[in-house]
C-alpha cells in the first residue's frame, strides 16, 4: 500500500531536523480545533469569555506538569478556537530521573512504545509530542461530555525559542492576543 502513492500525499514534517524535541528548552505551541470551530468561549472587548470547554482546557493545560514533572508552564492564553502557550521542559540531570505518565487502562504511556507493525514510530518519553498528546486526548475526553463533536486539528505548531529575547516577545504575543484577536491568523 506504500507503494501505492510513493509518498506524493505525504505531509512533510514541520519538526526542526536534528533536534530531538525531548531536550530541555522553552517551546512555543499552538494547538487549533478542527475547523477552527469557537469551541473554547468568545472575545468581549478585548478579554477571552471562557466556555464550559474553555475551562476545561485551561484546567487541563495548568495540570500539565502534575503530569510531567519536569515541564514549567509561562505564559498562556486560552483563544476561541486555539491555544498558544509556552512549555518549558526541564528535566533534571538531562532526563535521567524522568518520571515516566502510565495509564495502561487507556492504553496510553510514555514509554518507549513498541509494536509489531513498523509503519508506527516509538515514541519517546518526555517528548513535546507527548506532553501535547496527552493534553489533547484528556481535553477531549472531557470536552466530549459536554459537546459529542469537539475534536482537535490532527498537528500542533511549535517553535523553539533559543533566546531571552525571542522568550519575551512571545510571552507577550500571548498575553496580548485577545485584544488583538480581529488582526490573528486564527480569527474566523
Amino acid at each position: 500500500m506504500n507503494d501505492k502513492y510513493q509518498n506524493k500525499y505525504r505531509i512533510a514534517s514541520t519538526r526542526l531536523k536534528n533536534w530531538d524535541y525531548g531536550w530541555d528548552g522553552a517551546y512555543f505551541v499552538t494547538i487549533c480545533t478542527r475547523d477552527r470551530i469557537h469551541y473554547f468561549g468568545k472575545i468581549t472587548n478585548g478579554k477571552m469569555e471562557l466556555s464550559g470547554i474553555g475551562r476545561l482546557a485551561e484546567k487541563y493545560w495548568l495540570k500539565i506538569p502534575d503530569h510531567f514533572p519536569f515541564v514549567k508552564l509561562d505564559a498562556f492564553v486560552i483563544m476561541p478556537n486555539h491555544v498558544h502557550g509556552i512549555i518549558i521542559i526541564d528535566k533534571p540531570n538531562d532526563g535521567e530521573n524522568t518520571v515516566l505518565v502510565e495509564t495502561p487502562k487507556l492504553g496510553v504511556s510514555t514509554s518507549t512504545y513498541a509494536n509489531n507493525d513498523t509503519n508506527i514510530k516509538k515514541w519517546k518519553p518526555g517528548n513535546l509530542g507527548v506532553i501535547i498528546n496527552q493534553y489533547k486526548r484528556i481535553c477531549t475526553i472531557h470536552a466530549r461530555k459536554i459537546n459529542l463533536v469537539f475534536s482537535w486539528q490532527p498537528r500542533f505548531y511549535d517553535h523553539i525559542i533559543r533566546n531571552n529575547r525571542s522568550f519575551h516577545k512571545i510571552a507577550t504575543y500571548i498575553r496580548n492576543n485577545p485584544m488583538k484577536w480581529q488582526d490573528d491568523t486564527f480569527y474566523t
